[in-house]
C-alpha cells in the first residue's frame, strides 16, 4: 500500500453549492455535518458511500472526479439519493485473490478467483454466491452479470454471510477487482 491522499467533498445542494463537507478517512455518520448531500467531488483515492449511516444499505464506488448531481449519479448506476456515510479505498499492490462459495458459512461449490469475473453462472455453472472469503486485495461485488446492478465492498476478511451483513435476497454474480489508484 503507498501513502495516497484521500479527499472527498460533500455538498449539500446540486452543482457542488450549499454546505459542505471535507473528508480524508472514513465517515460512518455525516449527518451531524450535512442535512442532504446532492453533489460531491472526489479530489484523489477511492471511495465507497453508502445510503445509511455505519456503512449500511446501498453501496456506490467513486472514482476521482466531479459528481455535480445526484440525478446524474443514480443514471450511473447509484440506486439511492442520499449519502450518509463513506470509506476510502486503500490503494493495494500485488495479486488479488478471493474466494467465493455458493452457500452462506462456506458451504456448498467453491471457486478461487485471481481475476475479474464477469458471470459465475456462465464461468463456474454457479447459481449463487452466499458468502466468500476475500485473501487478497479489494473487490467490488455486483447482483447482475457484467458488473451491473447493486454492488457491495468488499475487503480483506470472511464474509461467511451476505443475508446477515443486511444484503437479503440479493444476488452476487459477477465480481471485479478494485486496481485503480484513482
Amino acid at each position: 500500500m503507498t501513502n495516497v491522499l484521500f479527499q472527498i467533498t460533500f455538498y449539500e445542494e446540486r452543482n457542488f453549492q450549499g454546505r459542505s463537507y471535507e473528508c480524508m478517512s472514513d465517515c460512518s455518520d455525516m449527518s451531524s455535518y450535512l442535512s442532504r448531500c446532492h453533489s460531491c467531488r472526489v479530489e484523489s483515492g477511492c471511495f465507497m458511500v453508502y445510503e445509511r449511516n455505519n456503512y449500511m444499505g446501498q453501496q456506490f464506488f467513486m472514482r476521482r472526479g466531479e459528481y455535480n448531481d445526484m440525478q446524474r449519479m443514480m443514471s450511473m448506476g447509484m440506486m439511492f439519493d442520499n449519502i450518509r456515510s463513506c470509506r476510502m479505498i486503500p490503494y493495494h499492490r500485488g495479486q488479488f485473490r478471493m474466494k467465493i462459495y455458493e452457500r452462506e458459512n462456506f458451504g456448498g461449490q467453491s471457486y478461487e478467483l485471481m481475476d475479474d469475473c464477469d458471470n459465475i453462472q456462465d464461468r463456474y455453472r454457479m447459481s449463487d454466491c452466499e458468502s466468500c472469503h476475500v485473501m487478497d486485495g479489494h473487490w467490488l461485488m455486483y447482483e447482475q452479470p457484467q458488473y451491473r446492478g447493486r454492488m457491495m465492498y468488499m475487503r480483506p476478511g470472511e464474509y461467511r454471510s451476505f443475508r446477515d451483513m443486511g444484503m437479503s435476497g440479493q444476488r452476487f454474480m459477477s465480481m471485479r477487482r478494485i486496481t485503480d489508484m484513482c
